[in-house]
């Protein structure tokens, strides 16, 4: 596989050289690889401290942790955030790996697909920006099992390629994973075809096995095929949710704190802080399943940003956490799966006015097939329309097809038989549906008797038709005098239909009559108008 966004240098010292300059195309936002060899094995190398602070020439430093890479063989990985003249010198706490120097130029990012990691937007705290300022419109896809896909195959990802190529086609640009899941207690197991039954993987990320596990080394190798799956996702501009921890699929961990615990969780942050496409969760239900020490999260919170140096934005998948703790997240994570979840999800964003809202597992499980875990909604138009409940709330969520979505990750969902395929083209749609409008100015409205409704305030009003309505209704104050553009929109089908214009004078009631082309049971409007 041809890993084009990682600029490799390779520089190898065996207490001979001291500095080097970096050549090469070093872009903006590009992972550069530096790499160290020693001349002597050492007995514990995951002890070592080892890293580099990274300056540049507007007085921006940045102190950045290595890692053991095997053998005799250690990595610093640098994304460098801005363009000019970087210089770097190591630390360790072994001598042949300090005070090593070194140069790098780096230049304007000029990839179409890089647009950097996903920030908090200034100008609009609820909502989400890449660092070129571009819209970030989350569209998160669960696959807690993509590690495990192509883990017997050490040269390439075949597998990780296919799926995740189906998903982005189909309008997500985000999937949540777990760092490592061994197995699950639910399901229809013996339905499953053992091919695209990836349970009980025969990886770990210590050494020996999940079953018996040597809690006193890490599998390096384990983290180098990740390492393929992080970069994979970050060339196809997929943001990467990595959770740290899962407690319900049946892992072996060590003790909370102890040596063996922060050796894996301080290994994943230097491995893979760099990546610009990574968010930080620390550990699915965080709180939940026995772990409910919620003095231990905020402890890894306080680990995690320490040795975070470049910054990535961090949540916990725990509401029971984030609204005790809000200060401690960048955004808030919740999982909700009440029948009215667009009141909800409004409750919440403005409890969390400050901050970005994520409803992590809305309790939506498309099922076309066997069942995995069918919580309380299953049917495709029922998933999809609580997708659009916490958008309209001004909110993000993250879809689950079934057949992916945990330890059965079917990679060519559309070879299935027609009536077994999922429904991911809903989801393109909505991309489609908001790909026009400044998504970060619009926020979530209710008027009486009116249906949800998403503005900017000025010229834009969409408004979201669940469960069969056939018209809008309301007030709007905004249009009064003024002649609207109306244009419809098909869920279902991704179809516009424009209508015709209506003007309005003192009277702002709308009473807007939905198109009988639009014959499924969601609908969506739009209307425009010009403003002075």
């Amino acid at each position: 596989m041809k890993i084009e966004s990682i600029l490799k240098y390779i520089l190898i010292f065996a207490c001979i050289q001291a500095s080097n300059i970096l050549s090469g195309q070093n872009e903006q936002w590009d992972i550069i690889e530096i790499n160290y060899k020693i001349g002597q094995t050492l007995s514990n190398p995951l002890d070592v401290e080892f890293g580099a602070t990274f300056y540049n020439e507007d007085g921006l430093d940045m102190r950045i942790p290595g890692f053991y890479n095997g053998g005799r063989n250690w990595m610093i990985r640098f994304c460098p955030p801005k363009t000019g003249r970087w210089t770097f010198k190591t630390f360790a706490s072994t001598p042949e790996l300090a005070g090593k120097t070194g140069t790098l130029q780096v230049t304007q990012n000029t990839k179409n697909w890089q647009r950097g990691s996903v920030k908090l937007d200034p100008k609009h705290p609820q909502k989400f920006i890449y660092a070129d300022g571009s819209n970030y419109f989350m569209m998160a896809f669960e696959l807690d099992w993509l590690f495990a896909l192509d883990a017997d195959n050490d040269k390439a990802i075949p597998k990780t390629e296919e799926i995740i190529s189906t998903v982005k086609e189909n309008g997500f640009n985000q999937i949540v994973m777990n760092a490592y899941a061994f197995d699950a207690s639910w399901g229809e197991k013996e339905k499953i075809n053992p091919k695209n039954n990836y349970a009980k993987p025969k990886v770990f990320p210590f050494g020996g096995q999940n079953e018996n596990p040597d809690f006193s080394t890490l599998n390096v190798e384990y983290f180098k095929h990740l390492d393929r799956v992080i970069a994979h996702l970050n060339e196809q501009q997929m943001v990467a949710r990595v959770m740290i921890y899962v407690w319900n699929k049946m892992v072996n961990w060590p003790a909370s704190d102890s040596k063996a615990d922060n050796m894996y969780f301080d290994y994943i942050v230097k491995r893979y802080q760099a990546y610009p496409n990574i968010i930080w969760d620390i550990a699915k239900e965080a709180v939940s399943y026995g772990h409910n020490d919620m003095d231990y999260i905020t402890r890894r919170i306080d680990r995690l940003r320490k040795l975070d140096g470049h910054n990535r934005l961090l949540s916990v998948h725990s509401y029971e956490y984030c609204d005790v703790f809000p200060d401690k997240v960048d955004f808030i994570s919740i999982s909700d799966n009440q029948p009215y979840l667009y009141s909800r999800m409004r409750d919440v964003l403005e409890k969390h006015h400050s901050k970005p809202v994520v409803n992590i597992e809305n309790g939506a499980y498309e099922k076309t097939m066997h069942s995995l875990f069918d919580g309380a909604y299953t049917d495709p138009l029922t998933c999809l329309d609580r997708m659009y409940q916490c958008i309209f709330a001004g909110t993000y969520s993250n879809y689950y097809w079934q057949n992916a979505a945990w330890y059965n990750i079917i990679t060519k969902p559309f070879d299935l038989p027609q009536d077994k395929q999922p429904h991911f083209f809903y989801y393109q749609n909505i991309q489609k549906l908001f790909h026009p409008y400044h998504f970060n100015e619009l926020y979530p409205v209710q008027n009486m008797y009116a249906a949800p409704m998403l503005t900017n305030g000025k010229d834009v009003f969409i408004f979201y038709l669940p469960e069969n309505r056939t018209k809008i209704a309301g007030r709007l104050p905004t249009v009064k005098n003024k002649t609207v553009k109306v244009k419809w929109f098909d869920p279902l089908t991704g179809n516009h239909y424009e209508a015709n214009d209506k003007s309005f004078n003192e009277d702002t009631w709308l009473a807007i009559d939905r198109p009988k082309s639009i014959s499924g049971s969601l609908s969506i409007a739009i209307l425009t108008m010009e403003t002075e």
